[in-house]
């Protein structure tokens, strides 16, 4: 199978039995979903356990008859969609358990080197400068999770998986001036909040927010 091979046609050829075709859609997305789903629960372990609950939304969905997917749909946003209910659905049983638990960042959060820095740090850099970038780091995820829920999902959705403001209007069920109008308070938001840090730390947020 073509390595360029759309995600579209991965999917059709997995429902057809090809397994491969799973394993080259679970490898091409599994690392920026479980980014926004850790950024979004706040949660690195729940996250993990979110993650695992899409795949196999995904596989179910293959083997289901009546499938959620159509071919006619963009796989992505399809994606995308489930990532963000399952969210929702954890934060609104967990106002239901305990109010005050959304208060916090999360331990695990908080832990995760999986971070916006991690991807611009040189392997080859001094341990003082590791440290600071990590400082750095942690302070951005905070500052993420402080966004309002709407602001944050469009942050990440176009942060961290890239996505074009008219796919994640159609995920976030919002029109596209909407979209982009949460993607500048989220990017207002985060460079007051980071603003010690020079602009180094939102450079590459802000920059999403021309497209």
């Amino acid at each position: 199978m073509d390595g360029d091979e759309s995600d579209e046609a991965l999917m059709t050829a997995y429902r057809a039995g090809d397994v491969r075709a799973f394993e080259r859609l679970l490898a091409r997305h599994e690392k920026p979903v479980w980014n926004f789903l850790r950024r979004f629960s706040r949660d690195a372990e729940a996250a993990e356990d979110l993650l695992q609950e899409v795949f196999l939304r995904v596989v179910k969905d293959a083997q289901e008859s009546t499938a959620a997917w159509t071919g006619a749909a963009k796989f992505s946003t399809w994606l995308y969609t489930i990532a963000r209910n399952l969210c929702i659905d954890r934060a609104r049983r967990a106002v239901h358990r305990e109010a005050a638990s959304l208060d916090g960042t999360g331990a695990g959060g908080a832990e995760s080197t999986e971070t916006l820095h991690d991807r611009l740090a040189s392997p080859d850099a001094p341990a003082d400068v590791v440290v600071a970038g990590r400082q750095a780091a942690r302070r951005i995820d905070r500052a993420i999770a402080e966004l309002p829920d709407d602001q944050r999902e469009v942050f990440l959705m176009r942060e961290v998986m890239e996505l074009p403001f008219a796919e994640i209007a159609s995920v976030v069920g919002a029109s596209e001036p909407t979209v982009k109008s949460r993607m500048r308070y989220a990017l207002e938001k985060l460079r007051t909040a980071l603003a010690d840090l020079g602009a180094g730390a939102t450079g590459a947020a802000e920059s999403t927010g021309s497209g």
